[in-house]
């Protein structure tokens, strides 16, 4: 009895919802959404795509849209508890029954690891291609990014560059769509390629983190909550620290209407769709572009690898526009790497920073230990640093596990691509778990008429299965000591 009244209790349709946009006016939700997603695309488009495509060819279109459809189903279910509630999705775990914040721990730990080798593995691939041009080292120029980049995070300084890494991601994705069309792909492979079958010799090295980087990945499915949420869809973000960076759109005047309160969440829900939907579109093109540029080109070759895959990348534009489509195409690559460096470094620092927060609620609200009271008073006084606060932890988790952390690994791994490799695989294994918990938060923690309707719970399993059994296949490989071969 106790359980059900915490779930009634739980269940909520948020104070204050602002009027949703109507008619054209949804048209400036909806710019920002695909710029978002153009700027989480960069990896698993600019590295693996091509990879994937040169050992395959068409072979995994169909799975290309398989994940795609799955992530589109996903970060619309991540962004719906934020914008019914006017919490993060991380908060609605915490309140699951079990161990204290136990799903969010389970969160928390993989992705420090993930956040690590992540930012590493796309410095590695903009400090090859910065080598490929410029005197000097990849290795070196890859920790001078992650520092630099590093300084701009934890200095609050990244909106301003915001602006000028998405500029770019839009650059990139029309010239690899304008070169795509260039080389003419074969459309009766393509077609055969919608056929679901899996290659008879396959590289599950390969094709996993191919498949857990497709679009956000595991964490960006959690950060689309985040951005609609501090974007305003649905009024923002109720219950933030006066501090926090978030810009929230100023409440409406409370309308004590439930019915009314319940069909404006829903009409912001549809709001927040399109935004999704035309950025998982052009996130589709781009990959689909990359796609076929490796299969035309690379197909029956060379696979891309090691610390020269951003140069073999750009002579595949060499072959169709010749030197200055080389280095314009490098430009972009460096410049929407370099902004997903940024972007990837504040996501997961905001993130950590509110997980933090989340697990250490109870310490905070009275019942904290003398020592913990004790180095928070000290540290306050020596550094007028206050421990637990949201800035605080955001820029202790930006320098140490994206900044320091990253610079160890591409001192120690010379190779982008396996780095990021495992990077992937942890996506990979890791977003089963975000799906089906946050399915689940959904549909005990939001009201009977603003939870996930059949349609979508439907294929929010499936999505979480999905990524299971991949995963599951994975492990499998490895226990029995296979060579990666499927």
């Amino acid at each position: 009895m106790k359980h059900c009244e915490e779930i009634l209790k739980n269940l909520h349709v948020r104070t204050c919802t602002p009027q949703p946009p109507q008619g054209w006016h949804k048209l400036r939700w909806y710019g920002p959404g695909l710029l978002w997603m153009l700027s989480a695309v960069g990896t698993g488009s600019i590295l693996f795509t091509p990879r994937v495509a040169a050992a395959y060819e068409y072979q995994l279109l169909w799975l290309l849209l398989l994940v795609v459809f799955f992530m589109w189903v996903m970060i619309r279910e991540m962004a719906r508890y934020s914008i019914a509630s006017g919490q993060t999705m991380l908060e609605g775990m915490y309140s699951l029954k079990g161990p204290k914040g136990w799903a969010v721990w389970f969160i928390l730990l993989p992705q420090l690891l993930a956040a690590g080798v992540g930012i590493a593995g796309l410095a590695g691939v903009v400090g090859s291609a910065l080598q490929s041009f410029l005197p000097g080292n990849a290795t070196l120029y890859a920790a001078v990014l992650i520092g630099l980049s590093t300084l701009v995070v934890a200095g609050g300084q990244y909106s301003a560059l915001e602006r000028i890494s998405r500029i770019m991601a839009l650059v990139l994705m029309v010239m690899v769509i304008a070169a795509a069309l260039v080389v003419s792909p074969d459309t009766a492979k393509m077609a055969e390629g919608l056929v679901p079958a899996w290659p008879k010799e396959s590289e599950l090295y390969i094709i996993l983190p191919w498949v857990g980087t497709i679009l956000a990945g595991s964490m960006g499915i959690v950060w689309f909550g985040y951005w609609t949420a501090t974007r305003g869809f649905g009024g923002g973000l109720e219950s933030r620290d006066k501090d926090d960076e978030c810009k929230q759109a100023a409440p409406a005047a409370e309308d004590d209407n439930k019915v009314v309160k319940s069909q404006r969440i829903k009409d912001w829900v549809k709001v927040m769709t399109g935004a999704a939907t035309l950025g998982v579109v052009g996130g589709l093109l781009v990959i689909t572009a990359f796609l076929i540029l490796g299969a035309e080109l690379l197909g029956g070759g060379d696979i891309p690898k090691g610390a020269d895959v951003a140069t073999d990348l750009t002579s595949l534009f060499s072959e169709v526009w010749g030197s200055w489509g080389e280095y314009l195409l490098l430009a972009a690559i460096i410049i929407a790497l370099g902004g997903s460096v940024l972007a990837n470094q504040d996501g997961w620092g905001r993130s950590f920073a509110d997980m933090t927060l989340i697990l250490t609620r109870d310490l905070r609200d009275g019942r904290k230990s003398s020592k913990t009271l004790a180095l928070e008073n000290w540290l306050n006084n020596k550094t007028s640093i206050t421990l637990f606060k949201r800035k605080t932890l955001k820029r202790i988790f930006v320098v140490t596990v994206t900044g320091i952390i990253p610079v160890f690994i591409v001192l120690l791994f010379k190779d982008p691509v396996k780095v990021m490799s495992a990077s992937g695989i942890v996506a990979a294994l890791h977003t089963p778990f975000i799906a089906l918990t946050a399915l689940y938060v959904n549909r005990t923690r939001l009201a009977h008429d603003i939870r996930p309707g059949i349609i979508a719970t439907v294929s929010m399993t499936l999505a979480g299965l999905f990524y299971l059994g991949f995963a599951g296949i994975y492990l499998w490989d490895l226990v029995a000591g296979g060579s990666g071969s499927a």
